[in-house]
């Protein structure tokens, strides 16, 4: 390191900062949240109700509410046996303020409190109180109800008896801090979807969740699924058309653990796979998912070898096994293993062994019971392999053709200067002319350009040797450089930003779904590391005198408009708007969509899988009733569709 970056201060005893109390949470809420995106502000209430569901799983809680209050307060309630309210030994404080004061504090460590927990770290309530700028708790037990308050982590009211009650159960009212979080705004739906997921991994366990923020009236939802994980397989079904219609399910325990799969194929040709470990979702897998993987794959090939549908050494791959499949893996443990706190994967190796001597022992089993489910999952299997082999000769053909290992690149891409992909971007441009003047207008030191032209290939209807045969899908599989499906390599791409500018019309927000869905289904790393994004052209052009300037919506339109016309009232504006981006110039390109200094970029994220594959799957599926009905449902909140 050289002398000029060296920091200049002595680094001593007085640089080390020790923050008291919860003070930590508000220096680095990302640690403990996840962001202070509108993710993490979701997640103070999944906190909550965790602490409610661990309830649950101790089998003292049936009925939980959630309810957003004007003002996007949050209030959750249940009735379990009611945080405890004696003196805790070691702090010698009511344990209820230790709870919602003190980080790694809670019945979660081996006292005895709960048998198995989603809560491994016992930092949830404390952490939702240090980000809230007021929290309310109150506690139904021993025939009293006991009060506390708190703003920012602070006591405001110490615990007090405020009446009498013969209830037992929590009620923990908050509201996020305006400090704390980029957006105080509750999505319904988003709480909605993660409430259904609790009750049917919760089987007989009742939610309610209710939005009480719309004057004209109030929304609630009540959910409770007597079958558990079988009806959340069959309802992630619900718009795709089942192999079989009876979900095939397994369970097994040993010692303290517990797991439990259901399994329902549909003739479609994507993975669908969801697990949780002590009903916190696992979005990254782990053990669990990897035993359930092993023993499928096994059980298939095994019974196709006995039954002489698979002959000699040809057997299916994992990938072949998982074609159409939908699986819910759910297990239960006493010392859960995650990494981080919003414990995105599982690492307990010997649940893996579980999950698999359940599968391959109740699978094999449903398969002699029902010879007829059995054949038509292996006659998918087999086709899926047929179509991995003709993807692979495609895919060989395709690279002699262009000289792919020479690292020769599709004539319709206009590379950019840079090889740090860190630092590149491509733009994927629907059209010649557009892609003229995003040449002519880019920075070609960082910014390359993939002209692509018509309809592409909606993936949801094909299979991945359809995909690799495709003359307009191929060229940007070459340029992005990662692959597709199980081989992409997120670490090859070549581009950190992928940012698709199509027209701001009905026919550029197809392309841009269509795109979107083939990235989800084969690429999603993707839209997980947040490299896809949507550019934002402008709508219309205002222009007086020499005064140019560009309005990306109606507002803002009408705004610089009166902007415009301030020193005279009588003044001409000429308004125009932009049929598409082959007719801007490629100074206005640039400017108004491509200048990193001035142009707005929409982020796509990946907030819910589960709501993700429900949305393509309906959009761009086979099905056209679940479509029609989603149209006419939401019909309504189209305010702009050239947006």
């Amino acid at each position: 390191m050289s002398d000029e970056t060296k920091v200049t201060q002595e680094y001593g005893a007085e640089q080390i900062q020790v923050l008291e109390g919860l003070e930590a949470v508000r220096k680095r809420p990302g640690m403990y949240i996840g962001s202070t995106s509108s993710s993490g502000l979701h997640h103070l209430v999944y906190e909550i109700v965790d602490n409610a569901i661990d309830e649950a799983l101790a089998g003292y809680c049936r009925h939980i509410t959630v309810t957003i209050n004007p003002g996007n307060s949050i209030t959750v309630t249940d009735d379990g046996r009611g945080i405890p309210v004696d003196i805790q030994p070691q702090t010698g404080r009511p344990a209820l303020e230790v709870v919602y004061t003190v980080l790694h504090a809670g019945g979660k460590f081996g006292g005895g409190g709960y048998k198995v927990s989603g809560g491994l770290h016992g930092v949830g309530a404390s952490v939702v109180n240090a980000l809230s700028q007021c929290l309310q708790v109150r506690v139904h037990k021993n025939g009293n109800i006991y009060e506390m308050k708190f703003s920012r982590g602070h006591i405001t009211q110490e615990m007090t008896i405020v009446g009498k009650t013969e209830k037992t159960g929590t009620e923990v009212t908050f509201q996020p801090d305006p400090e704390m979080f980029e957006s105080l705004i509750y999505d319904y739906e988003i709480l909605h979807e993660r409430m259904r997921e609790e009750a049917f991994l919760n089987a007989g366990l009742s939610i309610t969740i209710t939005d009480n923020r719309d004057e004209s009236g109030v929304i609630t939802d009540t959910m409770c699924y007597e079958g558990g994980i079988r009806e959340f397989a069959v309802w992630c079904n619900r718009n795709k058309t089942a192999l079989h219609s009876d979900v095939i399910y397994m369970k097994g325990t040993k010692g303290d653990a517990s797991a439990e799969i259901a399994v329902q194929y549909n003739d479609g040709y994507n993975e669908f796979m969801m697990s949780f470990a002590n009903d916190v979702r696992t979005p990254e897998g782990g053990m669990h998912e990897t035993g359930f993987k092993t023993a499928l794959t096994r059980v298939l090939n095994a019974y196709g070898a006995k039954n002489g549908i698979i002959k000699g050494d040809d057997k299916v791959s994992g990938e072949d096994c998982r074609e159409g499949i939908t699986a819910i893996i759910s297990v239960k443990l006493t010392d859960a293993q995650f990494e981080g706190q919003t414990k995105a994967k599982l690492g307990n190796a010997y649940i893996r062994t579980l999950v698999d001597q359940i599968v391959s022992e109740q699978l094999a089993t449903y398969f002699e019971e029902h010879p007829q489910t059995a054949k038509a999952v292996l006659e998918k299997a087999m086709m899926a392999n047929r179509a991995r082999e003709a993807a692979r000769k495609a895919r060989e053909s395709i690279r002699r053709k262009t000289g792919l290992e020479s690292g020769q690149m599709p004539d319709k891409l206009q590379d950019c200067n840079e090889r740090d992909p860190s630092l590149c971007e491509i733009y994927i441009v629907e059209g010649d002319s557009a892609a003229g003047s995003a040449i002519q207008g880019r920075d070609s030191r960082f910014q390359a350009i993939l002209a692509m032209w018509g309809k592409m290939l909606n993936v949801e209807k094909a299979r991945a040797d359809k995909i690799y045969g495709n003359d307009k899908l191929y060229p940007l599989i070459v340029a992005l450089g990662a692959g597709i499906g199980e081989e992409f390599d997120v670490e090859k791409l070549r581009y950190h930003k992928v940012v698709i500018m199509s027209d701001a019309d009905v026919d550029g927000a197809h392309i841009r779904t269509l795109l979107l869905t083939f990235f989800f289904r084969y690429m999603r790393p993707l839209i997980e590391h947040g490299y896809v994004y949507s550019a934002v052209p402008p709508l219309y052009k205002l222009t007086r005198g020499k005064t140019v300037k560009v309005a990306y919506s109606d507002e803002e339109r009408d705004r610089i408009s009166a902007g415009l016309r301030a020193d005279n009232p009588n003044a001409k504006v000429d308004i125009s708007r932009f049929k598409g981006l082959g007719e801007m110039d490629p100074h206005e390109l640039w400017e108004t969509t491509m200048d990193p200094e001035k142009r707005t970029l929409r982020r796509i994220t990946l907030e819910d899988a589960q709501r993700a594959d429900a949305i393509f799957t309906i959009l761009m599926g086979e099905q056209v009733e679940p479509r029609k009905e989603w149209i006419e449902r939401n019909a309504k909140y189209a305010v702009n569709i050239d947006i």
